[in-house]
This record gives structure tokens, C-alpha cells and sequence, in this order.
């Protein structure tokens, strides 16, 4: 997995946590020049791409690729870094509201690739490593006689990802049907594969993932494998709260 270190020293304008770009270094000018178009981008973005709502201090990187940003309610401070994918699909009819919600001081590292056809709910303080893939939905393949591409995407289901967690590089994180949900300060290990959900402050690593090691509250400290089994949650998801329903 990235390390802490190693993200924020790729930060566009800021680190994990701070509410304000750092200063810039003058002593190279050409070292700001991928600085200034990433400027000139996101002020361009967030000026007319119809957002179900933004909010300020957003900073995405020149080759971020947007899809149906009017899917997308977006949070304070989000730092979308280089060949980003954020892709809001078309909803199912009688959906309503956004597709893609990503709370406040979130950072998404480069490569990272989120698709949302139900709901992806990115709480505040999300950190993503590289090359991360979020998808809540998949192609339908249950017709043997047609062509997958040709069958369009699957039902799917929503996913839920907790505030403070950290998703590890190559982390695909996938809901095929119900709702996949991680607690608060989850973390995912580098190149798991998540299809179930986890409570809060689990480690979660492997193909298929499972929970390695957890806090246990009632015995104030971590321990190895897991106090509560991966599986599905049945309440409604938090993920309600950031979108007023």
C-alpha cells in the first residue's frame, strides 16, 4: 500500500487534513506550470459542469475524467489527482438525487477509477491510494447468446465507504447486489478485493477480502482476525444523511 508519506508528497495544492493550498515554490517555474493548469481546470469545472452541488475548495487535476457530473454532490476539499475516473452512469428509472457522493477532505490519488449507477457514498476524510476501482454495479452476462456488451449493466447494489478509512493501492472495492458497506476508519489492503461489508476499524486484505486484524472495544485494543464476521448490514446506511433524505 502507499504510505501516508507518499501521498501526501503528491498532493496538487494540499495534504490530507489542511483546508488551504501550501505556498508556492518559485525557484523553478516550470514546476508550476502543472500546478497553474490544474488551477485553470478546476476553476473551469466547477464554474460549468452542472454539479448536483459542489462545495468549495475543490481541486481536480487537468486529465481528471468526469461522466454525468449532475450525478455528483461533491464536498469541501476534495483533491481528485491525475487520470481520475468519476463516472455517475444512469440510474435506474425512479432514481432520484445523486448517484456519487464524496464528503468533505477526501483525497484520491492518481489512476483511481469510482463508477456509480445506485449510490457510492464516500464519507468525510477518505484517503485513496492508487489505482483504486469503486463500482456498484457490474455488466450483465446472463444471456449466453448475446454478446456482454450488449447486455448493458447489471441491477447492482450500493456501496458505503466509512469516514477516516484508507484504501490501499489496487483496491477494488465491488457490490453486486444489496449494499456493501465499511465502518468508520477501515482500512483496505493493497490490491484486495472487497464484496462484503465490514465494521468500523477493520483491516481488510486479500481476494476475496477478509478482516485480518480489528479494534475491539470492549477490550480497548487490536486484535488479530475479527470480533464481528464480515457481512451484509441490513439498516439503512449513513450515506442518507449527506444527501437530506
Amino acid at each position: 500500500m502507499d504510505g501516508p508519506l507518499q501521498v501526501k508528497a503528491e498532493r496538487i495544492d494540499s495534504v490530507p487534513g489542511e483546508t488551504s493550498p501550501k505556498r508556492l515554490d518559485f525557484s523553478d517555474p516550470l514546476r508550476l506550470l502543472p500546478r497553474i493548469l490544474c488551477k485553470l481546470y478546476t476553476m473551469w469545472v466547477t464554474s460549468l459542469h452542472p454539479f448536483h452541488s459542489i462545495g468549495k475548495g475543490a481541486s481536480f487535476h487537468y486529465t481528471t475524467n468526469l461522466h454525468n457530473a449532475a450525478l455528483m454532490q461533491i464536498g469541501d476539499y476534495l483533491t481528485v489527482h491525475k487520470d481520475v475516473w468519476l463516472h455517475g452512469k444512469e440510474p435506474d428509472a425512479g432514481h432520484e438525487g445523486p448517484t456519487l457522493i464524496i464528503g468533505d477532505r477526501c483525497f484520491i490519488a492518481r489512476r483511481c477509477h469510482i463508477s456509480a449507477k445506485n449510490r457510492v457514498c464516500i464519507e468525510d476524510n477518505v484517503l485513496f491510494a492508487a489505482s483504486v476501482l469503486v463500482q456498484d454495479h457490474g455488466h450483465e452476462f446472463s444471456d449466453v447468446t448475446r454478446p456482454i456488451t450488449e447486455q448493458g449493466p447489471a441491477k447492482g447494489g450500493t456501496i458505503r465507504i466509512g469516514q477516516g478509512s484508507w484504501i490501499g493501492q489496487g483496491a477494488v472495492i465491488v457490490c453486486d447486489s444489496g449494499e456493501l458497506s465499511l465502518g468508520r476508519n477501515c482500512v483496505v489492503a493493497a490490491n484486495a478485493v472487497v464484496t462484503k461489508s465490514a465494521p468500523d476499524y477493520s483491516v481488510i486484505a486479500g481476494n476475496p477480502a477478509r478482516i485480518v486484524k480489528q479494534f475491539d472495544p470492549t477490550k480497548g485494543t487490536w486484535v488479530l482476525g475479527s470480533v464481528r464476521r464480515m457481512e451484509p448490514e441490513a439498516s439503512e446506511p449513513r450515506s442518507a444523511q449527506l444527501v437530506g433524505v
